[in-house]
C-alpha cells in the first residue's frame, strides 16, 4: 500500500461587487473573493493539496490565471480536474482535512453543505471530510476583513486500479 498527504494553502483578497464561495457553496455577505476565478480559497487549498500529494506541482501550473479558459470559472470544476489527475496515477483520496479563516461572516451554518459538495467531488463520504473554521481575533489582514485563507491536508491511497 501506497500512502501519500498533501498540504495545500491559498489567500484571496476581499472586495465589494464579488460574490463570496466557499467550499462550493454561495455564502451571503457583503464582500467576496477577489480572483482571476471565482477565487474559491477553501477549493483551491484542495486542489493545491492533492497536487502536492503527488508532486504535481501547483494550482497555478494546471490552471494559470493568465488564461482566458479559467477566467470567472467555477472551481468545483478545478477540483474536478485536478482529482481526476490523482485518479489517473491510481489514487483515490482517503480523507480530508482543512481550515478556513476568516473573521466575517460565520460560515458554521455552510459547513454540510461543503462537505457535502467536495465530498461528491473526490469519491469519498462526507466522514471522510472535515471542514473547520477560525477568526485571526481581529488581527492582520484576516482580521481587518481585507481578506482569507484556507489550508487543507489531503490523505491518499494508490490502488492497483480505479
Amino acid at each position: 500500500m501506497n500512502i501519500r498527504i498533501g498540504q495545500g494553502i491559498d489567500f484571496h483578497q476581499l472586495t465589494e461587487g464579488r460574490k463570496l464561495w466557499l467550499g462550493g457553496v454561495e455564502i451571503p455577505h457583503s464582500k467576496g473573493a477577489l480572483g482571476h476565478s471565482d477565487a474559491d480559497v477553501l477549493l483551491h487549498a484542495l486542489c493545491d493539496a492533492l497536487l502536492g500529494a503527488l508532486s504535481l506541482g501547483d494550482i497555478g501550473t494546471h490552471f494559470p490565471d493568465t488564461s482566458d479558459e479559467y477566467k470567472n470559472i467555477d472551481s468545483k470544476i478545478l477540483l474536478r480536474r485536478t482529482y481526476a489527475l490523482i485518479k489517473e496515477k491510481n489514487y483515490r483520496v482517503i480523507n480530508a482535512d482543512a481550515t478556513v479563516c476568516l473573521q466575517l461572516p460565520k460560515i458554521k451554518p455552510y459547513i454540510n453543505d461543503m462537505r457535502r459538495i467536495i465530498a461528491a467531488i473526490l469519491e469519498i463520504t462526507e466522514n471522510d471530510i472535515s471542514i473547520k473554521a477560525t477568526t485571526t481575533e481581529k488581527m492582520g489582514f484576516a482580521g481587518r476583513e481585507e481578506g482569507l485563507f484556507a489550508q487543507a491536508v489531503i490523505l491518499l491511497e494508490q490502488h492497483e486500479s480505479l
